[in-house]
């Protein structure tokens, strides 16, 4: 049996009379072709969308932009790549009536046009919000760390800085002692090195010194705790839970509980989420224009004050709870056992003892108040309560705290709600690192990482509509 045979390079073939006839009606890039085309250029703030009178005539910023939707759309984000795409790509000839700008227009293209190309991401998740592709019910929100342009080499935090100078200043130390040898007319073990290539070798490290000393000055004055060389916006991140870092942005996501759709986003280069549920919270509300939403979050958002701002703000919040204590795992009472009284503002304890307001205190900027009892000393259940073997057992209760058990008993209350936030917000996360493979920039400063992340937001949430209504019938919204 022999296999399949493909025809003779050499046979002459009748191709179809106009390239359109090799793009089917569902074609992805019939839909980016209609989608730009819908958008008012000038109005968005597009470079170039009005052409001079004057002067060499540039390329549509259309052209491009459709250009960028169909990469992004595609795992294709240089802009060489890019340009080869447009020499050898019949769906891309198509697209873009066979132009082949160069990857220099390409990347000023991308550099330029920052605001406008966020507005135009802001003007497809309009679209959906029109055809009703999100709920406007439930919204869940989540952080992701996203590789910058940047080295863990070339990133400095004052540690790492002291480390380094540490082991230049003995190497330096070292070397100097080889030259010292050399000054000895009987030097017994002959050095190592020729005194010529040592004293190279000095001024390079006593250069490298230098530099991380001007590092710490410039630290000092400007007050920062690290310093990035290649990209000064992106800052060292740890996730905790797997030990994994990077040197990166934190990319926010707020994702609608209908489609899976991201209903907007931001980025910040702070490593924690502690700070961005109700910046998020805002932005979902103002994008749906709808404010009595349910937020869902995980408990790295678990931050009383800004809970209670969702809570002002109209929605209602579903955040994991943070447990910090250590005393779960020593197989101790922990708090959730002390049931508290507001009336008479005190606790009750499991041994059925009144631990009364004793004190207040101020601990990495929150306010708390301190309960204990000295009924501890004597109570039977001081060893399953305490490890301590002296004093009363104390518990602290922060001044935002009524917000944060109103939450638990919703959480009791509505056990099903929670575990949905996985389902929601991780999707595009998933997407966009694994299917994508967009989880790292390729441009450098904060402002140029959002426009990456927009048009990567674009293209997710172009994809999920189509996949949704298909291409016609988006086509015809769009219409």
């Amino acid at each position: 049996m022999g296999y399949i045979e493909g025809q003779s390079r050499a046979q002459i073939s009748l191709f179809p009379d106009s390239i359109d006839q090799y793009i089917t009606e569902e074609n992805p890039v019939r839909v980016i072709d209609a989608f730009v085309d819908s958008l008012d250029l000038n109005e968005l703030g597009f470079d170039k969308a009005q052409p001079k009178a004057i002067g060499r005539p540039p390329y549509h910023p259309a052209t491009l932009l459709k250009l960028y939707i169909y990469g992004y759309l595609n795992r294709v984000r240089s802009s060489r790549l890019l340009e080869q795409e447009s020499q050898r790509n019949i769906e891309v000839m198509w697209l873009l009536a066979r132009l082949t700008p160069d990857f220099k227009t390409l990347a000023d293209f991308r550099k330029a046009n920052g605001p406008a190309i966020r507005q135009s991401c802001r003007a497809f998740t309009l679209l959906c919000r029109e055809v009703g592709l999100y709920g406007q019910d439930i919204i869940a929100i989540d952080g992701s760390h996203f590789k910058a342009v940047n080295s863990r080499e070339r990133n400095f935090t004052k540690r790492k800085l002291q480390t380094r100078l540490q082991a230049l200043d003995d190497k330096i130390e070292y070397y100097l002692q080889q030259l010292a040898q050399h000054d000895e007319e009987d030097a017994v073990p002959e050095p190592s090195l020729p005194a010529e290539q040592i004293q190279t070798l000095l001024e390079k490290l006593k250069t490298k010194r230098n530099s991380y000393i001007e590092l710490s000055k410039q630290m000092e004055e400007t007050g920062s705790t690290q310093i990035s060389l290649t990209d000064p916006d992106a800052r060292y991140m740890m996730k905790r839970r797997s030990g994994k870092s990077l040197v990166g942005y934190n990319v926010q996501t707020a994702v609608d509980g209908k489609h899976k759709l991201i209903i907007d986003f931001d980025i910040s280069n702070e490593p924690t989420d502690k700070h961005q549920l109700d910046p998020m919270t805002q932005r979902a509300q103002t994008m749906l224009e709808q404010s009595a939403l349910t937020v869902l979050a995980d408990a790295g958002y678990s931050n009383g004050e800004q809970i209670r701002q969702v809570v002002d703000s109209g929605a209602i919040p579903y955040v994991s709870s943070l447990n910090t204590s250590s005393n779960a795992s020593r197989g101790l009472y922990g708090k959730e056992r002390f049931h508290y009284n507001r009336e008479e503002d005190c606790y009750l304890c499991p041994a059925g003892e009144t631990l009364p307001y004793r004190y207040q205190s101020v601990i990495n900027g929150n306010t708390l108040n301190h309960y204990e009892t000295l009924a501890c000393n004597t109570c039977s259940q001081r060893p399953q309560c305490t490890w301590r073997k002296k004093g009363p057992r104390r518990v602290s209760r922060r001044q935002d705290e009524d917000i944060l058990e109103q939450m638990e008993q919703r959480k009791r209350e509505n056990p099903t709600i929670l575990p949905q936030r996985k389902c929601i917000v991780e999707h595009p996360f998933g997407t966009m690192k694994r299917t994508m493979n967009q989880g790292y920039f390729l441009m450098k400063r904060l402002a140029n990482v959002k426009t990456e992340m927009s048009l990567t937001v674009l293209a997710y949430n172009l994809k999920r509509a189509m996949n949704i209504l298909g291409a016609k019938e988006l086509m015809r919204a769009m219409a």
